[in-house]
């Protein structure tokens, strides 16, 4: 018979579990009409985490070369067993990811979730949102099919606009002057070892701010609770709120899984340097607004006015200053909702209209 007092015993000896228990007890989330917003952060890692555990299941037959990159994929597909699945699961948890993080980080912004002291976790989570791109644009070359050589060279195409470096910067990002195996490579190292520790650590960092200052109460609720117009409330965080992330995650993955039962990822055709790109080509959705603005500004224009707003983005904390004061700032918030509709709109002309 198993002692289990001795097992806790022995642990709580060497990791002090008591005093983890004692954090997790007292440990409690706002409760309040937006607390919804607060799952999407753990949803995030579960899909993060989800990509990881898929992505080692696919590392153990893909092989990263232009000879065999595509063949590699098209074995796991139809010799591997279940490896069909475990490929569509990572290709659309991988879209869902990148999704889930834009909402995460629109949904703080609308609630001023990074007004002091919480500026850091802001500045945290937009690093992990541009990392996630990151992973997006590296992953979709890996398959070395037809589209995804051609957007990859679409979308690479873009660092020749950064003044001065533009030449070595897409040199650097092909391993050459075009898409070639070379490319493949360097996507690979940096899709399964640059990107992902990069990510781990900062992933700790951010969690680590969430849970040393908790999650911030948006202003509307705060100033009625100093008004004496409402309450503060809350949820202990085990079992209440772990539980219904949890549930969370069950929903997530089963509609993942029906997707990719029912839709299976498809591969296309192996990548051929030769053939000429067709018409209306264009890269992953989460870059398609920027591309579609490209069309209808100077490019360097655009390229520098993504990167200025990249920098606010990351910045903006530290120039919300009515926010930081407890104060609504309808000006911010106005703004905020006008680049997700200036983001959606520009994604579906991308679409529906890729030739204006």
């Amino acid at each position: 018979m198993v002692d289990k007092k001795k097992i806790y015993n022995w642990f709580d000896e060497r990791v002090d579990l008591k005093n983890i228990e004692k954090f997790l007890e007292h440990k409690t989330v706002p409760y309040h009409k937006h607390s919804i917003w607060y799952y999407l952060g753990g949803m995030s890692l579960f899909l993060f985490v989800l990509q990881v555990l898929t992505g080692i299941l696919l590392l153990l037959y893909y092989k990263p070369t232009a000879e065999s990159a595509y063949e590699s994929v098209q074995y796991i597909m139809t010799e591997v067993p279940f490896g069909w699945l475990v490929r569509s699961i990572h290709s659309y948890a991988a879209n869902l990811f990148i999704g889930m993080v834009f909402v995460h980080m629109f949904s703080v912004f609308l609630m001023k979730a990074y007004r002091r002291p919480r500026e850091l976790t802001w500045v945290s989570g937009a690093f992990l949102l541009f990392l996630a791109m990151g992973f997006g644009f590296s992953g979709y070359l890996l398959p070395w099919n037809q589209l995804a050589y051609l957007a990859t060279n679409v979308g690479t195409n873009f660092a020749t606009m950064v003044p001065f470096i533009g030449e070595w910067l897409l040199e650097f990002l092909r391993g050459g002057k075009e898409v070639t195996g070379a490319t493949l490579t360097r996507f690979f190292g940096f899709h399964v070892a640059v990107l992902p520790g990069i990510t781990t650590l900062l992933l700790a960092i951010h969690v680590l701010f969430v849970q040393r200052l908790g999650m911030s109460v948006p202003v509307s609720i705060e100033r009625q609770i100093k008004q004496g117009k409402a309450k503060r409330l809350s949820i202990p965080f085990v079992p209440n709120y772990l539980y219904r992330d949890m549930l969370g995650w069950v929903l997530a993955m089963g509609v993942i899984v029906l997707l990719s039962s029912l839709f299976p990822w498809e591969l296309g055709d192996k990548a051929d340097i030769l053939k000429p790109a067709p018409p209306h080509i264009r890269p992953e959705w989460f870059f398609v607004f920027m591309y579609q603005t490209l069309k209808y500004v100077p490019k360097v224009i655009g390229v520098f006015g993504f990167a200025i707003a990249g920098l606010i983005w990351i910045l903006l904390p530290f120039f919300d200053k009515k926010s930081n004061r407890g104060e609504p700032n309808r000006l911010y918030t106005i703004i905020g909702v006008f680049v997700i509709a200036y983001i959606i709109i520009l994604t579906i002309i991308g679409y529906v209209a890729p030739g204006e």
